[in-house]
């Protein structure tokens, strides 16, 4: 089981608009597998969970650890996680969710076991929410200095263009 790959798919699961199946399938575009079993009661369970998890990664970016914990162990209780020993890569390793999961059950148990660990791991604040306005994407900092402040090179880009803009027009208003 790769944690970190897990926590990075809870936020690009919140970062995904679960409009219908079609979404969910796209949003599964690598996890061929889940295509077929992928249904309207997923998605709405995966909307709620967006709902739910959300709150964690805003109160990590308004520094709060101890929410951010509070908010991962609530959601563990209300989604208990069922870690299961496979082999079918030739490595013994842990998967999420028993094989009869439905999706949105696994997805859930993948999300909530993977922030967990980076969060013990890495620490709470390495969740966030993207600084470039009017973007509501969330992220998981696996940077080594935890300095992640942009869901996207894009925001990045977009948010420094929009900073230099800004100095090129206060100096000219001083000028």
């Amino acid at each position: 089981m790769d944690f970190l790959r897990y926590a990075e798919q809870s936020a690009a699961l919140l970062n995904a608009e679960i409009d219908g199946v079609p979404a969910l399938v796209a949003h599964l575009a690598d996890r061929e597998s889940l295509h077929p079993r992928a249904t309207d009661r997923d998605c709405m369970l995966l909307r709620k969970l967006q709902r739910e998890l959300r709150p964690a990664f805003e109160a990590a970016a308004h520094d709060d650890p101890q929410a951010v914990v509070a908010i991962l162990n609530e959601l563990l209780v209300r989604y208990p996680v069922t870690p299961r020993i496979s082999d079918h890569t030739g490595a013994l390793h842990l998967h999420v969710g028993a094989r009869t999961a439905s999706v949105a059950e696994l997805l859930t148990g993948e999300a909530l076991l993977g922030l967990a660990a980076l969060v013990c791991d890495l620490g709470p604040t390495r969740l966030g929410t993207c600084a470039a306005s009017p973007c509501l994407a969330v992220f998981v900092d696996v940077s080594p200095n935890a300095s992640r402040r942009y869901c996207s090179d894009r925001c990045s880009s977009r948010a420094s263009v929009a900073a230099y803009r800004a100095r090129l027009r206060a100096e000219a208003a001083l000028s």
